[in-house]
C-alpha cells in the first residue's frame, strides 16, 4: 500500500526540504542544491511562483527525489497539484474532503494540525501522517514528546520553527520526520545564488541526522 512505502521513506530520510520560492528560477536552483546535498524529499509550496511548472520540471530532472507540494488550501489547488505530478500533499489545515480525495488518488496527504483534537481528527479522517504546525509556538520538541503517550500511534511531522540545530531533538522526541524551510535556505545565500553553500548545508544536515539511525 502507498501509505506504508511513504512512511518507510519518511523514516529513512527523516527530513523534508520545504521550498517557498518567489521566482521559479530560484525555486529550481534551491531544489537542485538540496538534492545534490542528499535530500530526497522536496516540497514546493503552492504559493511559490509557477508551482505546477516547477513540480513538473523537478519530477523529470530529479528522478531520485520525491517531489511534493504544500500550502494547499482548496480541493481545486490539490487537483492542480496532482495533475502537475506532485507525489505527496501537505495542507496547513484539516479538510476531510481533501483528505478523502487524496486517498482516492492513492497519494499521501499530510494535513496540518496543532491540538490533540485536531491531530486525532486528521488521523481518523484518513491522513497519511499529521503535520504539527506551528510547533515552536507550542513549545517545540517538548510538545512532540508530550503527545507521545496518548498519540504515539500517529506519525507526526513537526514544521514551523524546526532548525538545523533542533531537528535531532524533534526526532528524538518521537517525530517521524521534520520539515525545514528557511533554515536550509539562508536569505543571503539565495540572494547571492550560492547554491553550492546550500548544497553543503543540506549535506551536513543529512549526515547529522544519520547518526540517529
Amino acid at each position: 500500500m502507498f501509505n506504508h512505502s511513504w512512511l518507510k521513506l519518511l523514516q529513512q530520510t527523516s527530513a523534508i526540504a520545504v521550498i517557498r520560492a518567489p521566482k521559479i528560477d530560484q525555486g529550481y536552483q534551491m531544489a537542485k542544491a538540496v538534492a545534490s546535498g542528499g535530500m530526497q524529499l522536496i516540497e514546493i509550496t503552492w504559493n511559490s511562483d509557477c508551482p505546477e511548472q516547477l513540480i513538473s520540471q523537478l519530477r523529470s530532472e530529479l528522478p531520485a527525489c520525491t517531489i511534493g507540494t504544500g500550502t494547499l488550501l482548496t480541493l481545486d489547488q490539490m487537483e492542480q497539484a496532482i495533475a502537475a505530478g506532485a507525489q505527496f500533499l501537505f495542507t496547513p489545515h484539516v479538510d476531510p474532503v481533501m483528505i478523502q480525495a487524496a486517498i482516492h488518488k492513492g497519494l499521501p496527504i499530510i494535513p496540518g494540525a496543532l491540538s490533540p483534537t485536531e491531530i486525532v481528527t486528521a488521523w481518523l479522517a484518513g491522513a497519511s501522517c499529521v503535520k504539527v504546525f506551528p510547533v515552536q509556538a507550542m513549545g517545540g520538541a517538548s510538545y512532540i514528546k508530550s503527545l507521545q503517550a496518548p498519540l504515539g500511534h500517529i506519525p507526526l511531522i513537526p514544521t514551523g520553527g524546526v532548525t538545523l540545530e533542533n531537528a535531532k531533538e524533534f526526532l528524538a522526541a518521537g517525530a517521524l520526520a521534520v520539515g525545514l524551510s528557511g533554515q536550509l535556505f539562508p536569505q543571503q545565500l539565495v540572494t547571492s545564488g550560492n547554491w553550492e553553500a546550500i548544497a553543503q548545508l543540506a549535506q551536513t544536515f543529512m549526515q547529522q541526522l544519520k547518526t540517529l539511525h
